[in-house]
């Protein structure tokens, strides 16, 4: 039995110390497995295409990047956790201790502090909002 994909419109929003912000808008697929939901979207960037996959489930999420910038970020909550950041230059070690991760049908909080080689990065507000992209 195939995992039933559901085309939607999504909305990423970053905040670093809740000064810089950007937002991005993509089209992507949303599906549900064994108790975790997943959203799937692919971003062009300078660099070349990225592939973006955010898992969620319970008080833990993930979010993995492939293409031009590979990334593993797990969150768990009040949890140090630790990930990997590869870019052409080089790969570099980073950690994330999330304050909140909160996540509904249509929509993915997380606000974590991030640490990449052991120095403090900042705090991050990870807003993403999406809804059916009904053709």
């Amino acid at each position: 039995m195939s995992i039933p994909e559901i085309p939607v419109k999504i909305k990423v929003k970053t905040t670093i110390d809740q000064q810089d912000s950007f937002e991005l808008t993509v089209f992507g697929r949303y599906y549900k497995k064994n108790n975790a939901a997943f959203l799937q979207y692919e971003e062009v960037t300078e660099e070349g295409s990225v592939r973006t996959i955010v898992k969620t489930a319970a008080d833990e999420a993930l979010i993995l990047r492939s293409g031009a910038v590979k990334m593993r970020l797990p969150f768990r909550l009040h949890k140090k956790m630790k990930g990997s950041y590869e870019m052409p230059f080089g790969r570099f070690e980073t950690t994330t201790t999330a304050k909140k991760i909160e996540h509904s049908d249509g929509s993915i909080d997380i606000l974590y502090d991030f640490a990449l080689q052991g120095s403090q990065a900042g705090t991050y507000h990870l807003e993403i909002t999406f809804q059916e992209d009904k053709k």
